[in-house]
């Protein structure tokens, strides 16, 4: 697989709509046990943040009769840049949206589609988070509120599933300027899974194959934690709380986080993760292959992947 020269036209991941047919457990679990913080309420969705996430929310929860993602919004580095990746989606072939008013969060946004489902939105104008109460004030004036709970410091990934990860490379690319830091070569041919970044974290978003005939499903979120410790906390949070906990904590081999999977009330799958230090600050990075034989070794320290990893998503495939 050859590099890509990054465009940096998109700055980071700014958030995402999580749907859920159970919201008020849903949103009790993302606020009371796994700490993200309310930032405004209306009649569909909730607007939530981590601790030290500057943008108003990173994650809309969203009353649904079903589960999955809504959509997926990336902020752009500029106007002028918004204006050429805008330029560049229009002319990319894929599904366009058009421009949306935006959410409380943010200003306006021009919304897309890649061939599986998904929808995309990149937007510049945001609203930058301001604590309103005592007791949400950090004691640190260089982070943006108070932490709780299992206290996930930003929000840092996601995973959607896809029929043909080589082309959802292709909409990366043409669409947000994405690079490839690290992929998965089966032995048949195929692209299993690849890993972008639009900037020098080591990812912001990933796709798999799709092994269970859905479309436009959502293997999982992420959220980062300040260290490793946070993670063990959380596994002992989650215990205390009964919620599932699905695999881990244990190290991934590909990009070397430290995770721990979970699923939230409406059966959304949710990671705690730990990436320590690693960025990819070469600009000719190579792409790191990893083949099925690598994968059947496991995760980093040896544990296996549980089938269900590969199977479940959301929403879920009708029978």
């Amino acid at each position: 697989m050859e590099p890509t020269t990054p465009s940096f036209d998109i700055a980071h991941l700014g958030h995402m709509e999580m749907l859920t047919d159970r919201y008020d457990e849903s949103l009790d679990f993302f606020t009371r046990v796994y700490g993200l913080k309310l930032s405004a309420e209306d009649e569909t969705s909730a607007y939530l943040r981590a601790w030290d996430d500057y943008e108003f929310h990173t994650l809309k929860l969203t009353r649904a009769e079903t589960t999955g993602v809504g959509h997926i919004g990336y902020r752009a580095a500029s106007p002028q840049a918004l204006a050429r990746r805008v330029a560049a989606i229009e002319a990319s072939g894929y599904k366009t949206h058009g421009w949306v008013e935006g959410d409380p969060g943010h200003g306006p946004a021009f919304r897309f589609e890649d061939p599986f489902g998904h929808v995309f939105e990149i937007y510049y104008e945001t609203k930058w988070y301001e604590a309103q109460q005592d007791a949400d004030r950090p004691a640190l004036k260089n982070t943006a509120s108070a932490f709780s709970g299992a206290a996930p410091r930003r929000i840092d990934h996601l995973n959607l599933l896809a029929s043909d990860v080589a082309e959802f490379r292709r909409f990366m690319e043409v669409c947000l300027g994405s690079r490839v830091t690290e992929y998965i070569q089966l032995d048949n041919g195929r692209i299993g899974g690849c890993w972008f970044t639009v900037n020098n974290k080591t990812y912001d978003l990933a796709c798999t194959e799709e092994h269970g005939g859905g479309d436009g499903r959502l293997h999982h979120v992420t959220y980062a934690t300040d260290q490793r410790e946070d993670i063990l906390r959380a596994a002992d949070v989650f215990l205390q709380n009964g919620v599932h906990i699905e695999t881990g904590p244990h190290k991934h081999a590909i990009q070397g986080t430290f995770f721990l999977y979970v699923w939230e009330p409406a059966g959304n799958r949710v990671e705690l993760a730990n990436a320590g230090a690693r960025l990819i600050l070469a600009p000719d990075w190579q792409p790191v292959k990893w083949t099925e034989d690598d994968r059947r070794k496991g995760q980093a320290w040896g544990l296996k992947t549980i089938p269900t990893f590969h199977t479940h998503g959301t929403p879920p495939v009708k029978g």
